[in-house]
């Protein structure tokens, strides 16, 4: 279950790449970031009025959960949106194939999991996969600088990091809508206060399509992705949750070819093929 729950996580992770791409062109990043949040924690809240979301707090523990917001989605979604306005859904999706190596050193160094060889081995397999599917990356209309757009999306995969490390270690005491809880509601303050801000700019007006996607951003992807990823991080190994990372480059580009007319050719699909085949290594059980 954990593994079903993480490949969803994926998926769902994949379109919010193509979401965002299409409703940045309607709406003001920081102006969808604040309703994206507040969606989710208006979803969560029935949940905690009637005593199902379960926590244990310790003295202590608020540092590490203002840590954990603040990294994800705070400091996180700022990096993704502003590196969306600037390189394409897909090569966006390629960065996030840093991620898994992140935090499998994360784990190791701060977690003290000691990953089995075939974890690495998985790793480095499917990140080879996703070099490969990046290796078309180019300026373009909806890519006017990708590097800067990738080093950005690069900033955003550290913060995930983070924010993976610390969720494991309150595993423990909270449950994964605790968490996914605490992410919104930290969120919600955080982008509310950056559209107060000249950086802020609420929108003139309000698009029917758009805003139902504005919805799902918040409603399914915030709460679904987040909720599964955060419950299946506390019953397997950070470094091999962190391996199922590398769908959402094999997702977003066939997301982007259906979605939004970018290309996708034979040699990307054998790219994904090798990214499923080293994500399917890293769960084997060591012999």
């Amino acid at each position: 279950m954990p593994h079903l729950a993480l490949t969803l996580a994926m998926f769902l992770w994949s379109s919010a790449f193509i979401v965002l791409k299409y409703v940045f062109q309607f709406y003001h990043p920081l102006a969808v970031l604040f309703a994206r949040m507040a969606v989710a924690t208006l979803c969560l809240l029935p949940l905690a009025m009637g005593g199902r979301i379960s926590w244990h707090y310790r003295k202590g523990d608020w540092r590490w959960l203002l840590a954990m917001g603040l990294a994800e989605p705070c400091l996180y979604f700022l990096f993704e949106a502003n590196a969306l306005t600037l390189t394409s859904a897909s090569q966006a999706g390629v960065i996030t194939a840093t991620l898994p190596m992140l935090m499998a050193i994360g784990a190791s160094v701060f977690l003290h999991e000691r990953q089995p060889r075939q974890v690495w081995l998985g790793i480095a397999l499917s990140f080879a996969g996703v070099i490969w599917l990046s290796m078309d990356s180019r300026a373009g209309p909806g890519a006017p600088n990708p590097s800067l757009g990738n080093a950005l999306e690069f900033c955003a995969m550290v913060c995930a990091c983070g924010y993976v490390l610390i969720a494991k270690r309150m595993s423990a005491r909270y449950s994964p809508l605790a968490i996914t809880g605490i992410q919104t509601l930290t969120g919600c303050v955080w982008f509310g206060l950056a559209m107060l801000t000249p950086w802020g700019a609420w929108p003139d007006t309000l698009y029917l399509i758009p805003s139902l996607w504005v919805l799902y951003l918040g409603a399914v992807i915030t709460l679904g992705a987040y909720g599964l990823y955060t419950w299946a991080v506390s019953r397997i190994p950070v470094a091999k949750a962190g391996a199922f990372n590398n769908l959402i480059p094999v997702f977003t580009v066939l997301l982007a070819w259906l979605l939004l007319d970018e290309r996708f050719e034979a040699w990307q699909a054998a790219a994904g093929a090798l990214v499923f085949a080293g994500v399917w290594l890293s769960q084997r059980r060591a012999a």
